[in-house]
């Protein structure tokens, strides 16, 4: 199963990701077996993810966002981009991995259930559109919440509402900051999204 990681920072979970792959979890050392990671692409020029993938040997690809559209047109525009490497790479599941833009149109069909994404927060609670890195974990202390979290969910039209693959959750300590709640929280995502793609690798194995 070939594998597209989207990412718009610093990748620190494409790295989890890139050494799960070293470490043989994937079953794969070359991108025609089982788990490759077979490109990677950011939203955003020059985050640190892009040079993560190079370093890994894995095609390091820049798809930004057409700012002179207007928001649903600027959407289908990325995604309909993100389809052709999808297609151009024979990828069969794509890996939301810290990816800020939102996916819209034709990829959502023909990748149904084969779309996967890492949310910092215990969904339902704390997603939707706007609702992205601290922002997800200002409004958890805001409530007075005693745990979060992060969920990995299957991708369907909505923004963070589809079928969620598997949660891990952290407690919220007295004195948190957003800072150090996403500190707490991002240690899990490793574990999460690893986790997660294996799920659906087995899934995969399963129905062949």
């Amino acid at each position: 199963m070939n594998i597209l990681v989207l990412v718009s920072g610093n990748g620190t979970n494409l790295q989890a990701l890139i050494d799960a792959e070293k470490a043989g979890r994937f079953k794969a050392n070359e991108c025609t077996n089982s788990g490759c990671i077979a490109a990677v692409v950011s939203d955003r020029a020059g985050v640190y993810a892009l040079e993560r993938a190079g370093k890994a040997g894995i095609p390091a690809l820049i798809e930004e966002s057409n700012k002179l559209l207007p928001k649903a047109e600027r959407r289908e525009d990325l995604s309909g981009r993100l389809l052709n490497i999808a297609r151009e790479y024979q990828v069969e599941l794509i890996v939301l991995a810290g990816f800020l833009s939102i996916l819209q149109g034709t990829i959502l069909d023909e990748y149904a259930g084969r779309i996967i994404n890492l949310h910092p927060a215990l969904l339902p609670k704390y997603g939707g559109d706007g609702m992205y890195g601290s922002k997800v974990h200002e409004a958890v202390l805001a409530s007075g919440d005693k745990e979060s979290g992060c969920t990995v969910h299957v991708v369907d039209a909505g923004t963070d509402t589809g079928p969620v693959l598997l949660q891990r959750k952290v407690p919220v300590l007295e004195g948190d900051t957003a800072e150090s709640l996403a500190e707490r929280i991002h240690r899990e995502e490793h574990i999460a999204i690893v986790e997660a793609v294996l799920l659906m690798l087995n899934k995969e194995e399963k129905q062949q």
